[in-house]
């Protein structure tokens, strides 16, 4: 399937169902987001029923302060509408797959439980 372009028009509609989604914030001038995206585009490939976002940060400055990106590359992802993970910096191959699998793994009633709880 490959990746998305996310900006602040399609965002909500991409993230807010079920299922899961990644999104890389990234920018053209960040050598570690350039050195990522090879791995993040195998891995969009190798999961076609997972969707792959990319926001390019200097073009969506508003989505990029929405969620607080201070650092770049930075990984998102949310499972059936809800973030469950958020963290700075390119992850090497193999832990971006295993990333995926445990994603994937998440009982999500007990996340949205302990969610509700906080």
């Amino acid at each position: 399937m490959g990746t998305v372009e996310f900006t602040t028009a399609n965002f909500g509609e991409k993230t807010s169902g079920d299922g899961i989604t990644f999104i890389d914030f990234w920018a053209s001038w960040c050598g570690p987001c350039v050195r990522f995206a090879p791995v993040y585009e195998r891995a969009a490939e190798a999961n076609p029923d997972v969707t792959f976002g990319k926001v390019d940060t200097e073009a969506q400055q508003e989505l990029a302060m929405q969620f607080n990106i201070q650092s770049i590359p930075t990984i998102m992802a949310v499972r059936d509408g809800v973030i469950v993970y958020a963290q700075p910096g390119a992850l090497p191959e193999a832990a971006f797959l295993d990333l995926i699998q445990k994603v994937r793994e998440l009982d999500m009633e007990k996340v949205k439980a302990d969610a509700t709880a906080a």
